[in-house]
């Protein structure tokens, strides 16, 4: 520690003093300088202070960012230890703020209170406070105990130097936080990965960040005043030039740079330095990773998209609200509208009767439980489909469900073709027993027969007898009737196969119900396409299809009170012949029932319910359907027979072979008292 000087040991005369003080003043205010540093600036600020007043101990404590700090200590101050700094330091801070600042000498013991001052060893203090432009206290600066009474000269001088030394002070903490600012942008710019240069209006670097000279092995410094071109920065060969500045007109521009298999985009800036001229700034961004990332995604992106596009599965996505946020294009080719799908529910899509169970099930799945169910859903354009539902939830990153995925196929062909298969298998296992039951019925009631005309020709047999004998014999045709139908329903008669004419045989079989039809007053419209080609099949069996459907016509249209009326309609297309029977009674009212065996809604007694399902065999061994359904514009049903067209080759092999397929046949396959040769002329 330097020793203190006593300014003088004697009193000079005033003039002599003022002169020594207000030269180490200058002196002073000449060394505070704020280029020197706040540490050293402190410590010269305390040891003018000192050399100027003669003062014990000087001390200078100043403001910092969460509490006040001792920044120099001047005398023998400076050998107590941190708590007694970090009190001192404390009470200076309380004293800054007061409005009644002490500033001449008082006792240390009523400015510091009497321990600190013990401790310190100071009887009496001067205190000088420091304050910002704003006026918000910056430091204080404590003379303790000087050799003399302090003058008023040396009081304006001592609150001179104080505040120059605020406004020093002041600077000295900008000059610090402006290079503090300097060294870390200099610190950001190295922690860059990418590559940053900047060069001057002639080409000469100014500036590396530590990334780029890495690179090119050099100190950052090192390569301060090269040319840019001389770098070889990404292989470019220039000569004279920066191979990055492309226009040199406009201030910001970048550019895509390949080199072998990297990727680069160059950003240029320019701006203009205080000097006058032009820097611009470089910065070397790689991006091959990039974009191999985005190349990737878009093919993963267009993958997926085709997938979904080109499935055969309608796929949506719903919210948490159940509206729709997403659509494939397979829903578009489903009969919907992207616009009339998106951002509404789903649930307006499903038919009206089902459309809770939709919902329950959406709720369900929201809650993380999957889903599966059949529902009909309505089209704007075409008619209602059954479809196939599938819902599953979708997860965030976090696992919380925040839309649902549903996966949906049309499934109304497939039920279709269920409920025939499931029609044809029952048909086919009646078929088997029917066949059965009527050959075991055909035995007892040949014996029925034969015996009751043996008694019916009997001369000793009475009137009374016959008369009884005759209801026998007629109940025994009807039911050998009824076993011929059994046997023809199970397939046990084989079709004969003809070229035929449809209208033909719908006229012949309209002359066999001519004479009921105007009796009753039933019209018949016919609505015949003379055009149609010819058909493959059996005539009979075709008239017995034809006859049972205008029976049934015949029978409904009783039940009336207006005029019956039956339309009768052929026509063609798509390789098929379609005859439609239409009639104006009360409707089917089983429609899923009426071709099922001995199904019937006709009093007991006046049917057997074997008609239409005989029909249905029938039309089905020549490769056809027949279907009923009532009327959608008015009253009554109408019943649909579709026959494929033969061709011209088939047709003629068939008439052929037909007379040979008959022969063939077996005599037991014919009614009682019948030959092929009466069936081929019949």
């Amino acid at each position: 520690m330097r020793a203190l000087k006593p300014i003088r040991s004697a009193p000079p005369g005033i003039s002599d003093c003022f002169e020594t003080l207000l030269a180490q003043f200058l002196a002073a205010t000449l060394e505070l300088n704020p280029a020197i540093g706040a540490r050293q600036f402190s410590q010269r600020l305390t040891e003018r202070v000192g050399e100027m007043l003669g003062a014990r101990a000087v001390v200078l404590a100043l403001a910092g960012t969460d509490r006040w700090e001792i920044a120099a200590l001047n005398g023998p101050a400076d050998r107590v230890d941190k708590a007694l700094q970090s009190r001192l330091a404390k009470k200076l801070a309380e004293l800054a703020i007061v409005p009644m600042f002490p500033s001449v000498s008082e006792s240390a013991a009523e400015v510091l209170g009497l321990e600190l001052a013990t401790s310190l060893g100071w009887r009496e203090l001067v205190l000088a406070r420091l304050t910002e432009r704003e006026g918000k206290a910056l430091g204080v600066l404590c003379v303790a105990d000087l050799t003399h009474r302090l003058s008023p000269t040396e009081s304006q001088l001592l609150e001179a130097l104080a505040s120059h030394a605020s406004i020093a002070l002041e600077n000295v903490r900008m000059i610090g936080r402006i290079e503090l600012s300097r060294k870390q942008w200099v610190e950001d710019v190295d922690a860059i990965s990418d590559f940053i240069v900047v060069h001057d209006a002639a080409g000469k670097v100014l500036r590396l960040n530590r990334a780029l000279a890495d690179l090119l092995e050099v100190h950052p410094t090192a390569a301060i005043g090269w040319d840019v071109a001389s770098l070889g920065l990404l292989a470019t060969k220039s000569e004279g030039r920066c191979p990055f500045c492309q226009n040199l007109s406009i201030s910001k521009e970048e550019i895509t740079y390949q080199v072998e298999r990297r990727t680069y985009v160059i950003s240029t800036s320019r701006i203009n330095s205080e000097e006058g001229g032009v820097r611009t700034i470089h910065v070397l961004k790689d991006i091959t990773e990039r974009r191999e990332a985005e190349r990737r995604y878009r093919r993963e992106r267009d993958f997926n998209k085709n997938i979904l596009n080109n499935t055969q599965s309608m796929i949506l996505v719903l919210d948490t609200a159940g509206l729709i946020s997403y659509a494939n294009r397979r829903c578009c080719e489903a009969g919907y509208r992207e616009q009339d799908l998106l951002g509404h529910p789903l649930a307006d899509f499903v038919a009206p009767p089902r459309r809770s169970l939709f919902t329950e099930a959406l709720g369900r799945t929201l809650e993380g439980a999957p889903a599966e169910l059949d529902l009909p859903f309505t089209r704007p354009t075409n008619a209602p489909r059954h479809l196939a539902v599938s819902l599953s939830p979708m997860r965030d990153e976090q696992g919380e469900i925040n839309s649902v995925v549903v996966v949906m196929s049309d499934i109304t062909n497939s039920l279709d073709l269920q409920a025939k298969l499931m029609h044809t298998e029952k048909m086919a296992a009646l078929g088997q027993l029917v066949s059965g039951v009527a050959h075991e019925v055909n035995n007892p009631l040949a014996a029925i027969v034969g015996f009751t005309d043996l008694l019916l020709e009997n001369p000793k047999m009475p009137d009374a007898a016959k008369q009884d004998l005759e209801v026998i014999l007629r109940e025994a045709q009807r039911t050998r009737v009824i076993v011929q139908n059994l046997l023809s329903f199970a397939r046990q008669m084989p079709s004969r196969h003809e070229p035929i004419q449809v209208n033909s045989i719908v006229r012949q079989t309209l002359k066999l119900r001519a004479y009921d039809f105007s009796k009753k007053g039933v019209e018949v419209v016919e609505l015949f396409d003379e055009k149609l080609p010819l058909l493959v099949g059996d005539p009979h069996q075709l008239q017995q299809v034809f006859l049972n459907v205008l029976n049934n016509a015949y029978d409904a249209i009783q039940e009336i009170r207006h005029p019956g009326k039956i339309e009768i309609k052929t026509s063609q297309g798509d390789g098929q012949i379609e005859i439609a029977f239409r009639d104006n009674g009360p409707g089917i009212s089983h429609p899923d029932r009426i071709f099922d065996p001995f199904f019937t809604t006709k009093d007991v007694g006046e049917g057997t319910g074997l008609g239409l399902s005989i029909c249905y065999g029938i039309v089905r061994e020549h490769r056809g359907e027949i279907r009923a359904r009532n009327n959608p514009d008015g009253p009554g049903c109408t019943f649909t027979v579709r026959l494929p067209v033969a061709n011209t080759s088939a047709a003629a092999l068939t008439a052929q072979a037909a007379l040979g397929d008959l022969e063939a046949r077996s005599l037991s396959d014919f009614p009682a008292g019948a030959s092929p040769a009466s069936e081929l002329r019949r």
